[in-house]
């Protein structure tokens, strides 16, 4: 296989050009060029869509050598290349892959659950406006419930009434680390955050992703706060393996082109699952990605009218959620991981009418 700099060295040959002709036409300085085609030196996306141009080229065949060659740096001095490779592999075929990008056909009992949420959603905009003392001590009850539960599902030792303390009465716990206190907290800004965004009719996207991990990691890691990792990470207890940092980049690109393709096609409920289980299987934190897809999974549910899905953190309710997840990332079957969502967001629902 031809090296990136073996590619650029023969396309100027067949143009008949010296390298300072190729620099005037690509604009390029031609020190850079000539370091280009001795593979002393990597050249920048824009300098490549720059050369591709000038040597009509197709970008998309020099793209894929530029890539291969910074993976080949990445893994050159690694004694264990190929274990890495094939790990890559099998990650990049599952969330990259026809098969990983197109929606399997839903069972009959997913979509009995989905009709049911459908008759229930419109219940529930039949009860609404609601006044605002009323809407007020609703989305108080459901915010602290849910910050509680999706902190617990992550360790967090702060009970209900705790969380309802630390977050509404600034009030610190005895006993309990800063830590937790700033997750509870940060939490409880998130929510308020996707309930603003909901309210302003911002869509979901990279920005805001960036930010809802921001908000859950403020103040506890600020230098990974809102940043992809750079480094290889492991999920306790999980046989699924996150993909090696230098393919995130690439995964989160082809995660927001699959919303941005089926945000009007799924219904709600799908794809807000299917958005929370691809955010979570490609990890693409350092930590926070388990409370930052599930934010971005009740995001979606609110911009559709529904109400808040708060996945259990007791024992019994977070080992049915990981299982769930790893029957998608192992087996590849979204069925169960379906249930469990659609089984919160009917839960969901009926709390919210009964309590109207």
């Amino acid at each position: 296989m031809e090296t990136l700099s073996q590619m650029l060295f023969e396309m100027r040959k067949r143009k008949g050009w010296a390298v300072r002709q190729l620099a005037f036409e690509s604009g390029v300085d031609p020190a850079l060029v000539s370091k280009f085609e001795k593979g002393s030196r990597m050249p920048t996306e824009e300098n490549l869509k720059s050369l591709s141009l000038a040597l009509d080229a197709p970008f998309d065949t020099l793209r894929k050598a530029w890539v291969a060659e910074k993976i080949y740096q990445i893994l050159e001095h690694e004694s264990d290349a190929v274990e890495i490779l094939s790990l890559a592999e099998s990650r990049v075929e599952y969330l990259s892959s026809h098969k990983a990008l197109q929606m399997q056909g839903l069972s009959k009992s997913i979509q009995e659950k989905l009709s049911a949420i459908d008759a229930l959603k419109k219940d529930w905009n039949s009860k609404r406006p609601l006044n605002r003392t009323q809407l007020r001590k609703m989305q108080e009850f459901f915010m602290v419930s849910y910050t509680y539960e999706s902190n617990r599902i992550e360790g967090n030792t702060l009970t209900l009434q705790e969380t309802h303390l630390v977050v509404n009465e600034g009030i610190t716990i005895g006993g309990k680390s800063m830590r937790e206190h700033l997750e509870a907290i940060n939490h409880a800004e998130a929510v308020s955050y996707i309930e603003q965004l909901v309210s302003d009719k911002m869509d979901f996207g990279p920005r805001v992703l960036m930010e809802l991990h921001y908000l859950i990691l403020k103040g506890i890691d600020k230098e990974n706060a809102g940043r992809y990792r750079k480094v290889p990470v492991r999920i306790s207890g999980s046989e699924h393996v996150p993909p090696q940092p230098f393919l995130l980049d690439k995964m989160m690109e082809e995660y927001f082109i699959h919303y941005d393709n089926q945000k009007k096609i799924l219904h709600p409920v799908i794809l807000a699952a299917e958005m929370h289980e691809r955010l979570v299987s490609i990890h693409p934190f350092i930590d926070g990605n388990g409370r930052t897809s599930r934010l971005v999974m009740n995001l979606i549910l609110l911009k559709h009218g529904l109400t808040i899905a708060n996945l259990k953190g007791d024992l019994a309710s977070r080992l049915s959620y990981y299982k769930a997840l790893e029957a998608v990332q192992i087996d590849n079957n979204p069925d169960i991981f379906y249930h469990l969502v659609a089984d919160a967001v009917i839960e969901s629902l009926q709390k919210h009418l009964e309590m109207v």
